[in-house]
């Protein structure tokens, strides 16, 4: 699938990276997107897994094609979303690495930090993220052995 234009993209955020978030969501919408926000919708103090959880697990069952979080770092909410069985998230806070989330490890999820880049930056990030091309190759080869280690751990918790 292509990544330009037309996506179904999951967005969330916790307390601190809401205003970032919504900042990225009319971005995207503008860009034609179609953005499901699973919120929050303010800044009341709330829990980032919470709402990591339901952007992972949307791109996770396909409901969407990309997630984009955002929380005070972009760590926590990495962290969770990478717990899903075939989500690769890439906390990246520049656009190199956004870039290269893409050409190199297929990121379907991406976090940025509201407490490290600002609004503007984080739109810059995301643009690049979603206008990289996964190059498949060597990556692919990379990719494949991931998923060969998550299937192997799946499969160990079902015995």
């Amino acid at each position: 699938m292509a990544d330009r234009g037309g996506r179904r993209i999951a967005i969330g955020a916790d307390h601190a990276g809401y205003h970032v978030k919504e900042r990225i969501k009319e971005f995207l919408q503008q860009q034609g997107h179609e953005v499901i926000d699973f919120g929050t919708h303010s800044e009341d103090a709330v829990d980032y897994p919470d709402y990591a959880q339901q952007v992972a697990q949307s791109v996770a069952s396909a409901e969407v094609d990309r997630g984009v979080l955002v929380c005070g770092t972009g760590i926590g909410t990495a962290m969770v979303a990478n717990k899903f069985p075939g989500i690769r998230a890439a906390n990246c806070n520049d656009t190199y690495t956004a870039r290269m989330a893409k050409e190199h490890t297929d990121a379907n999820v991406l976090t940025v930090g509201a407490r490290v880049v600002d609004a503007d930056h984080a739109i810059a990030i995301v643009k690049e993220w979603l206008n990289a091309r996964f190059e498949g190759g060597r990556h692919q080869r990379r990719l494949d052995k991931i998923a060969d280690i998550e299937r192997a751990h799946i499969m160990a918790r079902e015995k």
